[in-house]
Formats: structure tokens, sequence, C-alpha cells
């Protein structure tokens, strides 16, 4: 697809053509129906990752007149809290591969300190104007991690900072692990993936995400893990619908050709699954994550 959107901005630089370059199967991923998910479901995913994005931020600390450059934007919820931190003197540009979630983006942030760029974060050509690099959940779809983030690298200045946050294992997660378990039972396990395939949970290694920073030019790369409560649909219901929608649920469902009957089972299974976490009238998912941080 042809992005058609402004990427005005000193930081936005040419489009280096994500549909043809290394990542370019991401790209097609993320234009395909599996993206207009994502779009869709904008306030649900927003909610859902709250405390994950406030954790993040707050970890980074984007400080006011700061270049920010946020790889893996999305739908642009990161980059406005950055665009709010850093005020009016400061500037922050949202990179991302899909067409579809940069142009929900450009909708949503109107700051004038905020800009979009629809370009492949290993590709693309920076200038070394960023004070800090920030991701949340941006950063584990590279076909190439080390060149990836030694041409990140490039856009930072001596002594920036990077910080990201990632998925740890499945094992420990249940959103994902759960409806996994629902839809392998139903229907059986789909075939098996490179185990750091790029995907959601490629960087739940930190031995092996910290020698990727450190080869790829960075120094202090260090990783932490933490726990943060997701905030899924607060009906058990509605919450395992969205816990099939995008995930190995999914996957499965589609690689398996799945029925409506094995979806409504799947659904229901889940449900039964996720209510150890109904408390009250609240419902939280506790999430393995991994802090990742870095500098230039």
């Amino acid at each position: 697809m042809t992005d058609t959107g402004p990427a005005s901005g000193p930081d936005s630089g040419p489009d280096t053509g994500p549909d043809t370059g290394p990542n370019a199967d991401q790209a097609a991923y993320w234009q395909s129906r599996a993206g207009q998910k994502w779009v869709t479901h904008q306030a649900t995913l927003d909610r859902l990752f709250e405390n994950v994005l406030a954790e993040t931020l707050a970890r980074a600390a984007p400080q006011p007149g700061e270049r920010v450059l946020d790889i893996g934007c999305g739908t642009g919820a990161s980059t406005r809290a950055l665009a709010e931190a850093v005020g009016p003197e400061g500037h922050v540009t949202g990179i991302d591969i899909s067409a579809p979630l940069i142009d929900l983006a450009r909708a949503r942030v109107t700051a004038p300190q905020a800009n979009f760029l629809r370009a492949d974060a290993q590709t693309q050509s920076f200038a070394p104007e960023h004070d800090l690099l920030f991701s949340r959940f941006g950063v584990m779809f590279f076909d190439d991690p080390v060149a990836a983030f030694a041409n990140l690298r490039r856009a930072a200045k001596p002594g920036a900072r990077l910080a990201m946050i990632c998925w740890g294992p499945m094992p420990d997660n249940p959103w994902f692990r759960l409806p996994f378990k629902a839809a392998v039972e139903r229907l059986g396990r789909p075939s098996p993936l490179p185990e750091f395939a790029p995907g959601p949970t490629a960087f739940k290694d930190i031995d092996r995400v910290t020698g990727i920073l450190r080869d790829a030019g960075w120094s202090a790369a260090e990783g932490e893990e933490v726990e943060i409560p997701l905030l899924p649909p607060q009906v058990l219901q509605e919450a395992a619908e969205f816990a099939c929608l995008i995930g190995p649920a999914a996957r499965t469902l589609q690689e398996k050709d799945g029925t409506e009957d094995d979806r409504s089972a799947i659904i229901e299974a889940t449900a039964a699954l996720l209510s150890q976490y109904r408390r009250d009238t609240d419902l939280t998912i506790p999430a393995r994550l991994i802090l990742y941080s870095a500098r230039a």
C-alpha cells in the first residue's frame, strides 16, 4: 500500500519502501486483516496496555524539550503520551511499518510537536538527533534485530537512552497462554514456529536481547522482568472474545480452519479460564514483561 499521509518534520526523511525491504513480510502482515484488527479495536487495545505504557514511560522518563523516536508506534497512544511529556519545545516522531496504523495515528494525534512516518525502522535513514528511543511492544518483529538496532543507533545522540518493553515467555503470560490452551484442546496444536521468529515473544530471553543490543553498538544494555496487570474488557465474555481475536488462539483457529462452533467453544473455555482473575468487580490479567534499557 502507498502511504498517502504526510511525513513532515525534520525527523521524517524519505520513505525507504517498507513493502519491499527486509521486513516485507511484516509489512504485508500489518497491512492485512490482522493489522486492521488493531485499527478496529484501538480503544480496547489502548485500555488493555494502559498500565504497560504508564510504567514504560515512568522508566524512560522523557523530559521537556527532548526529541524522541517512538519505534513501532502503532495507532499513536504512546506517541501522544510522549508528546505531552516533552511539551511544545520537544518533538516526537512515531514510526511504524503499517499504513493503516499510521493513518489512524495521524488522525488521533494532532499535537504540533508530533509527526508520523510510515517506514521500516531497520532500514530508514535517520539523523543522530534523538535523546530517547522508546517502544511499547514495537521492536519484536525485525527480520535482523542486530541490523535494526544498529540502524536505530544512528538515530541517537551521544549518550541517548533506549527504553522498550517486550513480552516475556508465553507460558508466563495467561493473556496468551489460556486462549491458546483452549484452542489446542479444541483443535490440536498448530505448526510450530522457530523459537525466536519475529513475533510478540521474540524478545523473551534477556541474555539474547542484551547481546543483540551490544552487537548493534549500544552500551549498558540491561533487561528487567516486571509484572504489570493488563486491563481487558470487564465483562468476562467480552474479555474472552477479545483474547481469542488477536494472538495464538486466533492463529490456531485460522490454521486449523476452525468453524464458528469451534470459535464459540474456544471463547467459552477461555472465559472459564480467565475467571480466576476476577476480583470483586474488577478483571485484571497478570503479565510478565521485560523492560530493556541501553545507552548510545
